[in-house]
């Protein structure tokens, strides 16, 4: 008898919270399909003042059909979007913001509108190792804008986004190349490094790529069969002398110094000793883990 009544007692406590829930839900459920548009506005601005973001982009969307052709159609529909942007459903806000400013060019939500899909473009796109057409739609999207608006008080932010969407391809295509010369494949390294700055001259990576073209021309030319090492070597003495001739002091100079000298060997033009080579091998290997350290440390 005892465990029938907390058996009942439990079934009633659990009507109650039902009922409750069932109650609370019902309310917001009758707004939503309320005929009323003054009072679901009010409410869904009301949902939106206090974070209810969720909540009040529902409201929203269900205005925008009953706003349609109204003196609030504009204002419904950008906060329809601001509420998804705010419940940080970014996909959803960005179709938003895009039909907005397709209905409404010229309202006085416009430019916010914009931006505000830019935004959301620019936080959907992923890091450099993942696929990139989120990327070059956000840069297609944030140029338009920036050659429509050279005024706009976004355009600070827009450029660095720009720099840091560009920065990113740029890692994208180095990495992408980099793979050839990490599988020891340095024919394909040679050429894929090559066509990066083909594609991309201003490459940030410039640098390390001009050291990967020659550091790939010498491996490919070492590894080769003794008949065609000479003119491989020779290819290798011409990245050398692009690479110094456009970085005399990088850091990368005393390694490739003394792989153009081992070049020259190869070749029969060097006079020095092996001895001299070694020494420079060493030379250039202390200061390579200076930098590294150096690097490591942040300094």
């Amino acid at each position: 008898m005892r465990y029938l009544k907390t058996f009942l007692r439990f079934i009633a406590v659990m009507g109650a919270v039902l009922a409750v829930s069932h109650s609370c839900k019902s309310e917001y459920d009758t707004l939503l399909n309320s005929n009323d548009v003054d009072q679901k506005y009010t409410a869904a601005f009301d949902f939106f003042n206090h974070g209810k973001y969720n909540k009040a982009a529902r409201l929203f969307e269900s205005l925008a059909i009953q706003t349609n052709g109204t003196s609030k159609d504009d204002t419904v529909q950008f906060y329809w979007g601001m509420s998804n942007y705010r419940f940080k459903d970014y996909y959803t806000a960005e179709t938003n913001f895009a039909k907005f400013l397709t209905n409404f060019p010229r309202s006085p939500f416009a430019d916010e509108a914009a931006f505000l899909r830019i935004d959301c473009l620019y936080r959907s796109t992923m890091r450099s190792e993942l696929d990139q057409k989120p990327t070059y739609n956000a840069l297609g999207v944030i140029s338009q804008y920036l050659a429509e608006n050279p005024n706009s008080t976004h355009r600070s932010t827009c450029n660095r986004m720009l720099k840091e969407l560009n920065d990113r391809l740029d890692k994208k295509a180095y990495d992408n190349a980099k793979l050839y010369y990490n599988m020891e494949d340095y024919r394909a390294s040679r050429v894929a490094f090559r066509n990066v700055l083909k594609d991309d001259s201003e490459n940030i990576y410039r640098e390390d790529i001009l050291y990967y073209i020659a550091k790939s021309s010498y491996k490919f030319a070492q590894l080769s069969v003794e008949s065609k090492q000479k003119e491989r070597y020779l290819t290798f003495v011409d990245d050398y002398y692009n690479f110094i001739g456009e970085l005399p002091d990088s850091a990368y100079r005393k390694e490739l110094d003394v792989l153009y000298k081992r070049a020259q060997k190869a070749l029969g033009r060097y006079s020095g000793s092996e001895e001299d080579l070694e020494a420079k091998e060493k030379d250039f290997e202390k200061e390579r883990k200076k930098l590294l350290k150096q690097s490591e440390s942040g300094e």
